[in-house]
């Protein structure tokens, strides 16, 4: 775990210490095709996540506090 720990902090220190933009740009290449491969969704889950967005570009939505008091509210009628 340590050699984890060591790795993770020199590449921040050299990520940080960079003024190189191409290879920042690569790096962040590396991390969005990673993120990309940690998620696979069936096409059920891409639809639902499609119409999630269209609901929030339109308005269908409400802020995070909202919905945790409205669950709260909920649960104590249960």
């Amino acid at each position: 775990m340590d050699s984890i720990i060591q790795l993770r902090n020199n590449l921040i220190s050299r990520i940080q210490s960079s003024k190189d933009l191409n290879f920042l740009k690569a790096l962040q290449t590396i991390f969005d095709s990673s993120e990309q491969s940690l998620y696979k969704l069936n096409e059920h889950q891409m639809k639902s996540i499609e119409i999630s967005k269209n609901e929030i570009k339109n308005g269908k939505s409400i802020e995070n506090s909202k919905a945790i008091s409205n669950l709260k509210e909920w649960l104590k009628n249960q």
